[in-house]
């Protein structure tokens, strides 16, 4: 197709630049590490950009204050509601806490207790907060948030299709090239696509020629489908201990963004995100949990071979149950 004829795109870089802008002071500058024990295992030089040392724990933080930041004044009035697993739940309720607007989050009851917890503990002292459970295989949490944001009067902020969203995770591959200069290759864990959106619109303008790979786990591979059959392929909740990329199906606003500037989607095993769990542990003394692994598992296991080449990860988020992450290490599978 004639680059002229393809759609035009949510997000542009500029809209990263102010996303940074807004978030400059306020978003944690996250390390970029390194380690010669996984480089040495790959063949790569790999760089991790620890998000799950974010606000909150994860790159959720920078979208979700990205987003609730230019709320007009009658918006902050009624509040930002969101549905999620977990790691956007979290980052709706600091950041309106950290802007003054009261929160609704709709998450599942199954979500990771710690997550949950966190929700909750950030809407302390702001009047019209609440976290409200539903059932993630028989409910639909989206026709839930939009219900209660009707109901409510509460602006309601997606975790991933959203543009303000999608541009404030893009911020998170900017600093990374900032620290590391051009890289030959990307790898981001793939959930609703807001996050490989907003890096890979980042990384093309930053480090031309680079190739965006995204990984999902292998039991919810529903944006490898979506970009084999050229059209949004929508599944069932998928079983996987990554329950950040329990996502159904990709995004409206998504979803061109990854069939323009993402190369190609692989999958990974739970197996294989447990075994680099214990990498991160062991050898680079990090909690991250099983979402923030799937980059470095591509890699790490050979499913993405980049021998030779300067390599950047994604380390989504660190924000996992501690008894079921005891329970993986030493050998649990569920």
């Amino acid at each position: 197709m004639n680059a002229s004829a393809l759609p035009a795109l949510a997000i542009t870089h500029a809209d990263i630049e102010a996303a940074a802008a807004r978030l400059l002071g306020v978003a944690h500058r996250t390390p970029v590490l390194t380690s010669s024990t996984f480089d040495a295992r790959t063949g790569a030089q790999v760089f991790f950009k620890c998000e799950n040392l974010q606000r909150m724990g994860a790159f959720k933080f920078r979208g979700a204050y990205n987003a609730l930041a230019q709320f007009t004044p009658e918006q902050r009035r009624g509040g930002a509601i969101a549905f999620s697993s977990g790691n956007h739940a979290q980052a709706i309720a600091l950041s309106a806490r950290l802007l003054g607007m009261p929160s609704v989050i709709v998450m599942p009851q199954d979500a990771p207790p710690a997550k949950l917890a966190a929700t909750r503990d950030y809407q302390q002292g702001q009047a019209g907060s609440e976290v409200v459970l539903y059932d993630r295989y028989s409910e639909d949490r989206e026709a839930i948030g939009r219900r209660l944001a009707a109901e409510r009067g509460m602006t309601l902020i997606p975790p991933y299709d959203h543009p303000d969203v999608m541009a404030g995770q893009g911020t998170a591959t900017a600093e990374l090239l900032e620290d590391t200069g051009p890289l030959d290759l990307l790898l981001v864990c793939v959930g609703g696509g807001g996050l490989i959106s907003g890096c890979a619109v980042a990384a093309h303008h930053l480090s031309p020629g680079i190739q965006v790979v995204g990984v999902e786990p292998e039991a919810g591979n529903d944006t490898q489908q979506s970009l084999a059959r050229g059209e949004i392929v929508h599944i069932d909740t998928p079983q996987t201990i990554a329950d950040g990329a329990q996502t159904q199906h990709s995004g409206l606003l998504t979803f061109p963004v990854i069939q323009q500037l993402v190369g190609r989607i692989v999958t990974v095993t739970d197996a294989e995100l447990i075994a680099t769990m214990r990498f991160f542990a062991e050898r680079m003394k990090l909690v991250v949990e099983p979402t923030g692994c799937l980059g470095a598992a591509a890699l790490l296991h050979g499913v993405v071979q980049a021998r030779g080449q300067r390599v950047g990860v994604i380390v989504s988020g660190g924000n996992v149950d501690l008894a079921r992450y005891a329970h993986w290490l030493s050998g649990g599978l569920r």
